[in-house]
C-alpha cells in the first residue's frame, strides 16, 4: 500500500469506514461420522491434506469430519474405496451455526451488574465484565488480575476465588484455549458463578481451596470465532507462513512439545508453533506459575469440547503413570457422579490412549513440568450430534455436569 492508497486508508480509519472482515460461511459443508478402523485416520488425513475435509474429533462412536462443500462426492468415493462406513450427522454446517446461538432477548432487559445469562453464548466483553462484577460484588472472595496479553494485545484475565486463609491448596482452571469451543468459557463462567453466589452452601472441599480461573485463554481466537469464522481453532499470531495465521495453543506447552499429535505445518489446525511457549498466551500462564512459587498447586483442570471424556496424562507419550490407578479412580468417580445426577456418560482414561495422541498440551505440562498431581482435561458435550456447535440450550446442563466433575476433583485435592 503506497501514496494515495495509504492516505485513503487513514481517512477511512479516522471516519470509521474501513470495512470489517466478511463473515465466513460454511453453507454446503456437512459433518460425517466415520467408522473408526485401523485405516480410518490415514485415509482422512490424506483427504484433509487435499483440503477435502477437516477432521473434527474422535468419539467413542467414530471419527467426525467436516466435509467441505463441493467435495462430498470425492470423499464418499474414497471412503467406499477403503470400505469405511459413514453416516451424515450434520446436513448443513452453516444451518447449525445459524441455529446454535439465539439472539439476546428480553432476558437482558433490566438486568443489573452483568449480562451473562447462560441462555446463549456471549462475547468477550460480557465475560470480562462478569469477572469484574464478581470482584466488585464479592470482594472478600474474588480478585481479578491480568496475567498477560494475547498475540493481538488483548488482556488475559484471571479470577482468584479464595477464603483468604494461608496455606490453602490451589487448583488452576483453564477454559477457552481453543477458539471454536464456545461451551468451554460458558461452562467455566457458570461454574464460578454457582460457586461464588452459593459459596456458603458449597462443599467444604471447594471452599477450602484457592481457585485460579482463566475462562478465556485464547481471547483473540474466541473473538475471531465469534465474529468472523465460527470454526476457527487457533490463536491469531503471525506464523512463518504468509497464508496461514495462528498456533494451536494446546500444542504449544513446554512438555513433550512437537511430538506425536502436533503438526509442523502452520496451516494445520494442530500447528504447535515454532518452539515451546512461542505464544504469549501460553507464556502468560507459565510465567504466572513461575512468579508465584509459594502457591501450593495440587490440581489443574483444562475444559474443552467435545466427546464427553474425563482424561488425565499422558496425552503424549502414550505411557501409563505410576499413579494411574489413583487418577483413574477420581475420574471414574466424577463420571459416576454425573450419571447419578441425571447427566450424560463420560469416558475416562489416559488421554493419549483414550482419545488420540496430543503432544505439548497444558495438562501434560501441569503434570510433567509442575508436578501437579491431579491434572485433568474434561471434554464436554456432546458425542458428535452437534460437536463444536452445541446449541445454547445445552449450556446449563453441560455446565452442571462439569461442576460435578470439578467438585469430585476438589474432594480428591483437599483430602
Amino acid at each position: 500500500m503506497k501514496g494515495p492508497a495509504v492516505i485513503a486508508y487513514l481517512v477511512c480509519l479516522v471516519v470509521g469506514q474501513v470495512p470489517s472482515p466478511k463473515r465466513i460461511t460454511y453453507e454446503g459443508n456437512q459433518v460425517w461420522k466415520i467408522a473408526n478402523k485401523t485405516t480410518t485416520l490415514k485415509v482422512l488425513k490424506s483427504l484433509e491434506q487435499d483440503k477435502r475435509l477437516t477432521i473434527w474429533g474422535l468419539t467413542p462412536d467414530g471419527v467426525d469430519a467436516m466435509i467441505h462443500a463441493g467435495a462430498v462426492d470425492q470423499v464418499r468415493e474414497k471412503l467406499l474405496e477403503n470400505n469405511l462406513e459413514y453416516k451424515v450427522s450434520m446436513e448443513d454446517v452453516q444451518k447449525a451455526i445459524d441455529e446454535e446461538n439465539p439472539k439476546a432477548g428480553q432476558d437482558l432487559e433490566g438486568r443489573k451488574g452483568f449480562r451473562l445469562t447462560w441462555n446463549y453464548y456471549h462475547n468477550l466483553d460480557d465475560i470480562y465484565d462478569f469477572l469484574h462484577y464478581l470482584e466488585h460484588t464479592y470482594p472478600k472472595l474474588c480478585t481479578v488480575r491480568t496475567i498477560g496479553g494475547s498475540a493481538e494485545g488483548r488482556p488475559i484475565k484471571l479470577l482468584k476465588i479464595s477464603n483468604g486463609r494461608k496455606g490453602n491448596r490451589a487448583v488452576f482452571v483453564e477454559g477457552g484455549i481453543h477458539a471454536r469451543e464456545w461451551i468451554s468459557p460458558a461452562t467455566v463462567t457458570y461454574i464460578i458463578y454457582q460457586f461464588v453466589s452459593g459459596y456458603n452452601k458449597e462443599t467444604s472441599s471447594m471452599r477450602g481451596l484457592d481457585w485460579y480461573v482463566v475462562p478465556v485463554l485464547n481471547p483473540d481466537g474466541y473473538l475471531y470465532s465469534y465474529n468472523i469464522d465460527r470454526m476457527w481453532r487457533k490463536n491469531r499470531s503471525v506464523t512463518k507462513s504468509k497464508e496461514c495465521l495462528g498456533v494451536d495453543l494446546n500444542r504449544n506447552w513446554g512438555y513433550d512439545w512437537g511430538k506425536n499429535g502436533s503438526s509442523e505445518d502452520p496451516c494445520h489446525n494442530s500447528y504447535g508453533g515454532r518452539k515451546p511457549f512461542s505464544e504469549p498466551e501460553t507464556t502468560s500462564v507459565a510465567r504466572f506459575f513461575l512468579d508465584n512459587p509459594d502457591i501450593d498447586w495440587r490440581g489443574y483442570v483444562s475444559i474443552h469440547s467435545y466427546g464427553q471424556y474425563i482424561v488425565y496424562p499422558w496425552g503424549s507419550p502414550n505411557a501409563v503413570l505410576d499413579d494411574n490407578a489413583e487418577l483413574n479412580k477420581v475420574a471414574k468417580e466424577a463420571a459416576v457422579n454425573i450419571v447419578s445426577a441425571g447427566g450424560e456418560t463420560y469416558t475416562v482414561g489416559p488421554a493419549g490412549l483414550t482419545i488420540y495422541p496430543a503432544a505439548g498440551i497444558s495438562m501434560d505440562w501441569a503434570k510433567g513440568s509442575q508436578a501437579i498431581k491431579y491434572a485433568y482435561t474434561i471434554e464436554l458435550r456432546d458425542t458428535g450430534r452437534y460437536a463444536f456447535l452445541l446449541p445454547a440450550k445445552y449450556i446449563k446442563p453441560t455446565a452442571e455436569e462439569a461442576l460435578i466433575a470439578v467438585r469430585t476433583i476438589a474432594k480428591a485435592v483437599a483430602s
